[in-house]
């Protein structure tokens, strides 16, 4: 069984610098996306609600994934971006 320490522990090298490195900067692209979803559903999204959608993207890919290790490790990482933001 996985503590949540340890869960939180591993999300928070998934939104490290090496994946600032590897990605681009999250400020720089939850803007952009923010902007292209804002374009194609003609309302304004803000980087913090395209953070918010990824962790609910993660949640809702748990219901129908569960027991993957990846969806609540990837909701804390987006879930750390959102507080960020």
């Amino acid at each position: 069984m996985t503590e949540p320490a340890d869960i939180l522990r591993n999300a928070a090298t998934l939104v490290g610098e090496a994946k600032n490195d590897e990605h681009g900067d999250y400020h720089a692209t939850f803007a952009k996306t923010a902007d292209l979803w804002s374009a194609y559903l003609s309302t304004t999204i803000t980087p913090r609600d395209v953070a918010a959608m990824m962790a609910l993207l993660k949640l809702g890919r748990d219901k129908t994934a569960p027991g993957n290790p990846d969806n609540p490790l990837d909701a804390a990482g987006y879930a750390g971006l959102m507080g960020a933001l």
